[in-house]
């Protein structure tokens, strides 16, 4: 299969993705910088000095292959070191440097994360390195981040400074450095929680080799149903990106059609920029023509042939809730009435079972709405698209709040007699 043809101009591309950088706080008004490397050896990257929260297309500074400069600023002056990371690795096409918290905090306790947290993200993030410290700007900073490259590197700490990962594109290059952050941070609050566990080559593997095996088929003209249903999915899978709910190559998220078929979002697309017709739909052991289902699919439909009043399901990766993934801590939902109401008792889901026939399904159900997959984030089942979010949000701030909570004191989960009246007041099964 030939390669898309690239049509994005390198201005646009630089313009829209430093925007998502910064609408997610990964950067600061006046930090980080892009670059591309285009077909003809021009390098295009973001300018010095100017407002990353309002950086417009004609802001974007061209160095030609012949070193000329064309446009209205300087080259941010970071300039040197992405000059010197093409020259290293020719496969690398864009690069993205920004300070994003986590990460900086590993570089200024000279640590990088360990991405065999989730399989995911040791897919995405590739080999990480550490490139240790020169002044900002500086020749010798070129070279130290240059030698990490060389040596295979694709996500690369910067010592007290932060972080720099190259892709074979733009899209590439962001999505393994917002990986790189989510593992950063998950890390973190993880080691808040308990001792962290990692992956094995055989764990990974396993995940890796999962498949999809669906035969392809043009299904009939969609009803009003599917078309609504397409909408909110899409709607609710943005507003997910957007909360830092979702990210844009974890998760999944379908939502019933019929008693057969359901929509899913499809693998290898970015999140947020889903379209509605970029959702597929599935029936039976058939996905539509031209379109990849997620790799997720058989275990959510695995749920729905269990399960008649489950209507929709997310498997997401939520910062928090991640944590209590990815150790031995047990998450307690116990806390707040609204926690308990919206999500009983969460159950823990041992590693691997997701990918397996149909065993996912014993895990959740329409009394036992979510669960915490281990080392795979969580999932979450709801009566409509709209159930299945509320539930994410409520899982979510309540992990997040129980992490913040041991940083206060003990923590006091209600009472057998207490969650009894809840479940009686709010006729829970």
């Amino acid at each position: 299969m030939s390669q898309p043809r690239y049509l994005i101009h390198p201005r646009d591309e630089i313009m829209h993705t430093m925007d998502r950088i910064y609408r997610y706080r990964m950067t600061t008004t006046s930090g980080g910088n892009l670059s591309i490397r285009d077909e003809t050896g021009d390098i295009w990257i973001s300018p010095a000095r100017v407002d990353k929260g309002n950086l417009t297309r004609g802001d974007i500074v061209c160095v030609r292959s012949n070193g000329a400069i064309e446009g209205l600023h300087p080259p941010s002056s970071e300039f040197p070191f992405h000059k010197a990371i093409y020259e290293a690795r020719p496969d690398i096409r864009a690069v993205v440097h920004a300070h994003p918290v986590a990460l900086v905090a590993f570089s200024i306790c000279r640590q990088t994360p360990n991405t065999r947290l989730f399989h995911q993200a040791h897919s995405v993030c590739g080999k990480v390195g550490f490139a240790p410290y020169a002044c900002p700007g500086s020749e010798q900073l070129g070279l130290n981040i240059a030698a990490t490259f060389r040596e295979g590197c694709d996500s690369v700490i910067l010592e007290n400074h932060g972080v720099v990962v190259g892709g074979d594109s733009l899209p590439k290059a962001f999505q393994r450095f917002e990986a790189f952050e989510f593992a950063g941070k998950t890390t973190i609050k993880a080691r808040q929680l308990g001792n962290v566990l990692y992956l094995d080559d055989a764990k990974l593997e396993q995940a890796a080799e999962r498949s999809v095996d669906f035969e392809s088929y043009d299904p009939p003209a969609a009803t009003g149903k599917e078309r609504e249903l397409r909408r909110q999915l899409r709607d609710f899978v943005r507003r997910g990106c957007r909360q830092r709910l979702l990210i844009s190559t974890e998760g999944s998220f379908s939502a019933r059609v019929d008693a057969n078929s359901f929509l899913i979002t499809p693998t290898q697309h970015d999140r947020e920029l889903l379209n509605v017709e970029d959702l597929v739909l599935v029936s039976g052991f058939r996905r539509e023509a031209g379109k990849l289902a997620s790799r997720a699919a058989k275990a959510h439909q695995a749920i729905y042939e269990k399960h008649a009043g489950v209507q929709a399901i997310v498997f997401a990766h939520p910062v928090n809730a991640t944590a209590f993934s990815v150790t031995d801590s047990v998450f307690d939902v116990r806390t707040i009435p609204e926690s308990y109401v919206f999500l009983q008792d969460v159950k823990r889901v041992p590693y691997g079972t997701q990918y397996r026939d149909g065993q996912i399904a014993s895990f959740v159900s329409e009394s036992s709405p979510a669960a915490v997959l281990e080392n795979d984030g969580v999932i979450v089942t709801g009566r409509s698209v709209l159930d299945a979010f509320d539930r994410l949000e409520v899982l979510e701030s309540t992990a997040e709040a129980v992490i913040n909570a041991r940083a206060i004191g003990d923590i006091s989960t209600m009472s057998d007699a207490v969650i009894d009246e809840l479940r009686a007041a709010f006729k829970l099964a």
